[in-house]
């Protein structure tokens, strides 16, 4: 099965605490599952903690909820090698690829070491749902905000450019986040693009925006663009709340 379009759902959320098991898969996770379109079999779920440094604890989270969700899972890691012969064939041997966070930077190098931006984008064109938090947000955009060089928030601009959009997460959690996002666009530093609360998504359909979602009441999602004085706009965009 394939999503009828190249789907990518960003979220800064899609994940919470769970009752038996660490994780469990919020709202805008089951909807990027949905968004499959899988019947009659387990959706085949691949997680990449690439931006975590494939740490042993976020693989086994990530199989301990695979299996309360009912899905197929499976794991794609770079470090110490990566765990499978071909990069692009176990990509696009999924239904869903969900990108957990952490550094984005850190992300992207080893992505580029290893080509898996290339593998992305075919799974991204076959129909493979691409999902992911923060980290796993940023990287199909151009750029966004990123603490991956410390606690005083630095632009990051070698995204895969998948969309053609910058990108701001944590945008109301994080007190650093909206006024850098803002300035960076301003200054043209950063392109015109989508940001999210805490909770919330954004929903693409090849490289259109096409909806803003929320699984927490009160988020939203933002578009911020330089305006004709050369200040930022920011324009709030209509955001489903998903049951």
């Amino acid at each position: 099965m394939a999503a009828d379009a190249p789907t990518i759902l960003a979220t800064s959320g899609g994940i919470t605490f769970g009752t038996r098991t660490r994780w469990a898969a919020g709202a805008l996770t089951h909807h990027a599952v949905d968004l499959a379109g899988v019947e009659g079999r387990a959706p085949r779920v691949c997680y990449l903690g690439t931006a975590g440094g494939d740490s042993a604890d976020g693989v086994r989270n990530f199989y301990d909820m695979a299996i309360a969700e009912g899905w197929q899972g499976s794991h794609l890691q770079l470090f110490p090698m990566p765990n499978v012969p071909d990069l692009a064939e176990h990509l696009l041997a999924q239904d869903v690829v969900w990108v957990f966070g952490g550094s984005v930077a850190g992300l992207l190098a080893m992505w580029e070491l290893h080509g898996v931006g290339d593998a992305m984008r075919a799974a991204w064109e076959a129909g493979v749902v691409l999902t992911g938090v923060s980290a796993g947000s940023i990287c199909w955009h151009l750029g966004g905000t990123t603490d991956s060089f410390g606690p005083e928030l630095r632009p990051v601009t070698n995204g895969l450019g998948l969309l053609p959009f910058s990108n701001g997460v944590h945008y109301d959690s994080e007190e650093q986040r909206r006024p850098l996002f803002q300035s960076l666009v301003a200054s043209g530093a950063l392109p015109a693009g989508y940001a999210t609360d805490d909770g919330a998504g954004l929903l693409y359909r090849g490289t259109e925006m096409v909806e803003a979602l929320s699984e927490r009441d009160g988020a939203l999602g933002y578009f911020v663009e330089r305006g004709p004085d050369g200040a930022a706009v920011e324009t709030p965009l209509e955001t489903r709340l998903l049951g």
